[in-house]
């Protein structure tokens, strides 16, 4: 039951004046810590609790008896009245005068099965912020254990590290960027930097070392409209609250995200410990899988399969064959050439036959064909060099490519312990849990 929709009065006339007393009450508090003077019969509304609840709060606060106006209010409605006092003693810093069967009173039982009212989530901000000291805190921690958090949820990994962090290229493949693109090597990779991020978002949870905060209305940047203020005013016949906020999970997810209170962080990343250390142990199991016997990368544009004793021939044949496919262009025979042989060959015949100028002409076209023949020579054997360099510079970055593979499984291994470093400190963090005081 959400204790903030509170019924309203047999007679609204009658409670008016203290609901104008009350929201000037709850202003007070949150400004300055202090109460104004309670006016004479205000609090006699018959049969509303607020008014003896007031009445008690005002009596706590100048340190006399509140017995008599106590045990009216819990008559009428103990749940509410427990509620009104732990969360105005909360707002005005005093929250180590309430009683403690107040707070178990108040905030009810919690359960999966039901959503958090804008009451107990008040509470629980309270507690987390220290408001209830040593106590409140482990009484809120206590609620929240009864929380069965599956191992295998990964839910809460994605809330602490919510974006797939940037992976870096490892010194041992910066000559070959594309090997760390390799699916199992990317994997590894991102595994490792997650885990680190892991680590850093726990340590920045639990190293939260501020102490419980009060509410400061005229600021209005400490509680936000769901929380106290909000829930107190509720309370007070100010208008109510719509209902329950959220799953007992959502609250929890809620309270772990970047930008969340580091109080309710700290109590979220308790709860949430079993499924967190499983992530972070998954992580490390990634980071340890050892780098993939066979891998196939594109090199100079073939694709090579890489060995650890060294690229596959077949693969190096068949890059090869293409190359020569793709490299050489489809050359004619130099028949311009061979005609003009021919000719020069007849010309000269003829020269030495009939007129010996005419042999001059048969040398000049000779020299044209020999000079063309040449020519076609040239290019071919330059094509030949072209594709022995090429052949020469793919075997030679393949080579190094399983030389850097080969190192890279030794960086690997040193990876593997500065994750196995990183578990071990979450997994520290996570067993020291938010610090009570």
């Amino acid at each position: 039951m959400d204790l903030t929709t509170s019924p309203d009065p047999g007679n609204l006339a009658e409670a008016t004046e203290l609901h104008r007393y009350a929201e000037a009450l709850i202003v007070s508090l949150a400004a300055d810590g202090t109460a104004p003077d309670l006016p004479p019969g205000i609090t006699d509304v018959p049969g509303y609790w607020l008014g003896p609840a007031v009445e008690a709060l005002v009596l706590i606060m100048s340190g006399k008896d509140a017995l008599e106006p106590l045990a009216l209010a819990n008559q009428l409605d103990e749940r509410r009245t427990a509620l009104f006092l732990c969360l105005a003693l909360a707002v005005c810093g005093h929250g180590d005068r309430i009683h403690a069967s107040w707070l178990g009173t108040a905030f009810g039982g919690l359960s999966e099965d039901r959503p958090v009212t804008s009451g107990q989530r008040a509470l629980w901000l309270a507690a987390a912020r220290g408001a209830y000291g040593p106590v409140g805190k482990i009484f809120v921690l206590r609620k929240l254990d009864a929380v069965n958090v599956p191992a295998t949820d990964d839910r809460w990994l994605k809330i602490l590290v919510p974006t797939l962090p940037e992976t870096s290229v490892p010194a041992s493949l910066e000559a070959f960027p594309e090997l760390a693109k390799v699916a199992e090597i990317e994997r590894s990779l991102r595994a490792s930097v997650t885990l680190r991020r892991l680590r850093e978002r726990c340590t920045e949870i639990t190293s939260t070392r501020q102490a419980g905060e009060v509410t400061k209305v005229v600021r209005g940047t400490v509680w936000a409209e769901d929380e106290p203020l909000a829930v107190l005013r509720a309370l007070a016949g100010q208008g109510g609250q719509e209902g329950p906020l959220s799953s007992l999970t959502g609250h929890l997810l809620q309270d772990l995200a970047p930008d969340a209170d580091p109080h309710m962080a700290a109590l979220a990343l308790h709860v949430a410990a079993p499924a967190v250390r499983t992530a972070a142990e998954s992580l490390v199991e990634v980071v340890r899988e050892p780098p993939p016997d066979t891998l196939d990368v594109p090199i100079l544009g073939y694709p090579i399969t890489l060995r650890p004793e060294g690229p596959e021939q077949e693969s190096m044949a068949a890059a090869e064959q293409r190359l020569v496919t793709e490299c050489v262009p489809k050359r004619t025979r130099p028949w311009p050439g061979y005609v003009l042989l021919v000719l020069a060959v007849v010309v000269l015949a003829a020269g030495f036959v009939v007129s010996p100028p005419l042999a001059l002409v048969g040398l000049l076209v000779a020299a044209v064909s020999g000079h063309l023949l040449w020519r076609h020579r040239v290019r071919e054997h330059s094509d030949v060099r072209y594709v022995q360099t090429r052949a020469g510079k793919l075997a030679d970055l393949a080579d190094k490519a399983v030389w850097a593979l080969h190192e890279y499984a030794r960086e690997s291994e040193e990876r593997a312990s500065d994750a196995a470093r990183d578990l071990a400190e979450v997994s520290t963090l996570l067993r020291r849990g938010p610090r009570a005081a």
